[in-house]
């Protein structure tokens, strides 16, 4: 009775350190930081403004601004679709 009892702590606590070692080398791989100098560079792209105005004739004008001219051109022609100007 004695020999199994400790057989079965002995494999239980062999169980339990080599998890705890393997999730420790584990949790080392994913705790080492690296500067890597490309993703230093990205910067989130900035959405486009849109400002829409009404005139008392119900006609529709709008300004737009932001730092992607190929984003400005996509939002000016999808408001022109949008609004049926064109």
């Amino acid at each position: 009775m004695r020999k199994k009892f400790f057989l079965g702590v002995v494999a239980l606590s062999v169980s339990i350190f080599f998890l705890l070692h393997f999730a420790s080398a584990e949790e080392k791989k994913f705790l080492q930081i690296k500067k890597q100098p490309e993703i230093q560079q990205v910067r989130p792209r900035k959405p486009v403004k849109i400002r829409l105005k009404r005139s008392a004739e119900g006609k529709y004008t709008w300004e737009l601004s932001g730092d992607d001219v190929d984003q400005i051109v996509r939002a000016d022609k999808r408001m022109k679709k949008l609004l049926n100007i064109e």
